[in-house]
């Protein structure tokens, strides 16, 4: 697992004033690392640039992209809306998803493809003990065709870009991620940081099980609102998380049920201000 703020792939690593900043993707998964001006903690053309390539295991090299020299400069956020088209920023990401109840757009991935949630699976109780992306709609091959797409995606290097494009070109002030799967990893779980940043207008809601995700929340845009879902139902939330969920056979929160499953004006699951979210179960 990366350590915040220490990247494992420098040698010798950076000074302790050095601190992540922003993640963009150019030919390959970059960090986007640099010293903090001292006045106003912002970027100037002069500070040196420190770039961690991540490495992916499993990963197939891209034989076609041009190698990048070691002097090319980082795209900015500006470059990035200008470049990228949403017909092509789709070939790369695949589709969005729409749930009807939600005032948004989400992205779905293969709920079989969950680290922690393909083993809760297995037990009785659990929250995702008879889970509802693993039968319905979601089993459809079409579905499964395009969550699997989506999957794959996530390794593309201009996965970051693509995404931001997509969701900005909606223009809708909420998004969620994952109404199915979850986050796959640390690589993963920066770049929807990444996105997150470069779609500042938007409200984003991530829930998780994965629980190393705390040590990363240090980390996170003020526009992502993670919840961290209690593995178990009718069981507390960890109180050290910021913001949580929770499964519940009485007194859940959510008033989804009770206004024809859908959202209408509530926005609990995007407000930081709302500890817990309490479900009925399904």
């Amino acid at each position: 697992m990366i350590t915040p703020n220490k990247c494992p792939h420098l040698s010798p690593d950076p000074p302790s004033r050095y601190l992540w900043r922003s993640w963009v993707d150019l030919g390959s998964s970059r960090l986007e690392q640099a010293p903090l001006n001292n006045a106003a903690g912002l970027w100037t053309k002069q500070q040196v640039t420190w770039r961690c390539v991540e490495k992916q295991s499993g990963a197939r090299p891209d034989t076609s992209a041009k190698p990048q020299a070691a002097s090319h400069k980082l795209a900015t956020i500006g470059e990035y809306k200008k470049i990228m088209k949403v017909i092509d920023a789709l070939k790369i990401t695949g589709s969005l998803s729409k749930p009807s109840k939600m005032p948004g757009w989400a992205y779905g991935l293969p709920a079989k493809e969950c680290k922690t949630g393909s083993k809760l699976v297995k037990v009785p109780g659990s929250v995702c003990y008879d889970c509802y992306a693993l039968k319905g709609c979601y089993v459809f091959k079409v579905v499964q065709a395009a969550q699997y797409k989506r999957l794959a995606a996530i390794r593309h290097p201009l996965w970051t870009g693509a995404m931001a494009t997509i969701i900005n070109s909606k223009k809708s002030k909420y998004f969620r991620w994952h109404d199915s799967g979850d986050v796959q990893d640390e690589d993963h779980l920066l770049k929807i940081f990444a996105v997150c940043k470069l779609t500042p207008s938007v409200k984003h809601w991530m829930p998780t099980r994965e629980a190393w995700v705390k040590a990363f929340l240090s980390l996170k845009p003020a526009n992502l609102v993670i919840r961290f879902s209690a593995p178990m139902v009718n069981t507390q939330a960890p109180s050290t998380w910021p913001n949580t969920s929770t499964v519940v056979t009485t007194g859940s929160t959510c008033p989804a049920p009770r206004q024809n499953n859908e959202c209408k004006d509530c926005r609990s699951c995007w407000d930081p201000e709302v500890k817990n979210v309490a479900y009925g179960q399904h």
